[in-house]
């Protein structure tokens, strides 16, 4: 692979780097929404949502890292 192709692979990294931050980031501030929720609020319909879309997150944030790693070795 040529030093272009190979920094565009790692600025590509980098920024996918960026946005798994923010992801993780918003995962954790609606983990502490739920945390600070009403146990009765928890097992209610907001509860559950709130819940799905941490699951959600987490995976996408899994995933982006996953990418990462395919990118990361792609360039080595």
């Amino acid at each position: 692979m040529n030093k272009t192709r190979r920094k565009a692979i790692e600025a590509l990294a980098s920024q996918i780097e960026e946005l798994k931050e923010q992801l993780t980031t918003i995962q954790e501030e609606e983990t502490e929404y739920y945390d600070n929720m009403p146990e009765s609020f928890q097992g209610g319909e907001k509860g559950e949502l709130s819940q799905a879309a941490i699951d959600s997150l987490e995976s996408a944030a899994g995933s982006l890292e996953e990418v990462i790693e395919y990118l990361t070795s792609a360039v080595e």
